[in-house]
């Protein structure tokens, strides 16, 4: 790893960079593949989907599990419009557009979430608060998951792949 000295301090080793060649470049894939974000996304549905029901379980009330599907829904939505746009084929023209358009749609995710949230209680007739909370918590969890849990997220065959490479 290299480590970058301060300014009045010169580096006195002569670290080449070498870039890599095709075939690293297809292992190094292989071995770590892309992360999709519609998986994520998905997966954001089913725990939404799970919570609520989970709620109406515990509670026994409709009105506390569409809450909590509603906060779930105040996180799957957004976050499934963020995706539609960092996929799309204009944020992908070069890299300042796709660090533009990751922003945007950032923002727009942001101030989609917080307008649900303030249009909860005109929405959901009998409104739990604690529950939406709940909902839109746990849903937002699944991006930490999803970067600790590789076996759920990624392709079944890349990961045989690299078990296989590994024994």
């Amino acid at each position: 790893m290299t480590r970058i000295l301060p300014e009045d301090q010169e580096k006195t080793s002569d670290e080449v960079f070498e870039p890599l060649s095709a075939e690293q470049v297809a292992q190094l894939r292989e071995r770590q593949p892309l992360l999709s974000v519609w998986r994520v996304v998905g997966a954001q549905a089913l725990v939404g989907l799970l919570v609520a029901a989970l709620t109406w379980w515990v509670s026994g009330r409709e009105t506390v599990a569409y809450s909590a599907a509603y906060g779930a829904f105040a996180v799957f939505l957004p976050a499934a419009l963020f995706a539609r746009g960092l996929t799309s084929q204009v944020s992908s023209v070069n890299a300042g557009a796709a660090v533009f358009g990751f922003f945007l749609w950032e923002m727009v995710k942001i101030g989609l979430t917080v307008a649900m949230l303030i249009a909860a209680p005109h929405w959901v007739n009998g409104l739990s608060w604690p529950a939406m909370l709940v909902g839109l918590i746990v849903t937002m969890k699944v991006y930490w998951v999803a970067l600790g849990v590789r076996q759920v997220f990624y392709p079944k065959s890349q990961l045989n792949k690299e078990r296989t490479n590994v024994s």
